[in-house]
């Protein structure tokens, strides 16, 4: 079994500060790491080649603080990995990147299965998977919440909120994963020591066989205007009064806002 795993550098969303004056996100400084629904799929990557056999190859595409984020990935059981790091792929949209994605995929050689989160935690679009399978000419399944391998294919359980839908496709195939279908492992200090002596491939958009016309900001049509924050305001209020006095009135407080119930 052959099993690509793409994977989303974002900002660690638990240390990103904002502007109290702008309602900007202050990124400078912020650790970069996976997103959970990536590692879902990484980790549901791993346990099929625990169980079946193959190799997983992690795929990643960010900045060139890359080179210490993918050792993550590598510590949880990938096999070897590949990087894009380019500075033209800085600014790709999602139907760019999923064009950088596409040519990296064809790159590393014949798969049986893609395996994507089903968004990315920092702006959820959930484009680039679906992108990816249209370009690569292959099946999707979208929402998957449990996978498991029949003659020639798999078997999915979608998670369609109300209900759950059970479909088979054949190989190979791209599957898109929900945080439902597993809990990812943490890597042991062995594994982490040993990731290092893993395989590792940095590909830029000439090897790719990309020019830079074709990636990066300039390549793409989403353009952001702004990334701010929602309003809040302060109600500023303060209790005063003994320990149970300000409890209750705390209480009274909150069930008037419709924070919570009595």
């Amino acid at each position: 079994m052959q099993i690509v795993v793409c994977l989303k550098q974002i900002p660690d969303l638990q240390q990103i500060r904002i502007k109290r004056d702008s309602r900007e996100p202050v990124l400078e400084g912020v650790p970069l790491l996976f997103g959970d629904m990536d590692k879902n799929a990484l980790e549901e990557a791993v346990r099929i080649v625990e169980k079946e056999g193959g190799k997983v190859t992690a795929l990643a595409l960010g900045s060139p603080k890359l080179r210490d984020t993918i050792k993550e990935a590598l510590a949880m059981g990938a096999d070897e990995a590949v990087i894009l790091t380019d500075p033209a792929f800085q600014g790709s949209d999602t139907v760019t990147t999923a064009k950088i994605l596409a040519k990296a995929i064809e790159k590393i050689g014949p798969y049986d299965l893609i395996l994507c989160g089903e968004g990315s935690t920092d702006n959820y679009s959930g484009q680039v998977p679906s992108r990816l399978a249209e370009i690569l000419g292959l099946p999707q399944v979208t929402y998957v919440r449990q996978l498991e391998f029949t003659e020639g294919g798999l078997r999915a359980t979608r998670d369609m909120e109300e209900a759950l839908e059970i479909v088979e496709v054949p190989l190979p195939v791209l599957v898109s994963v929900t945080s439902e279908i597993n809990e990812p492992r943490l890597a042991s200090m062995i594994q982490i020591l040993r990731a290092a002596k893993k395989p590792l491939q940095e590909w830029s958009a000439e090897d790719l066989g990309l020019s830079a016309a074709e990636v990066g900001k300039e390549a793409s049509s989403l353009e952001i205007i702004s990334n701010l924050a929602p309003e809040q305001e302060r109600k500023n209020v303060t209790l005063e009064g003994e320990v149970d006095e300000v409890v209750e009135q705390l209480i009274d407080a909150l069930t008037r806002e419709g924070v919570i119930a009595r």
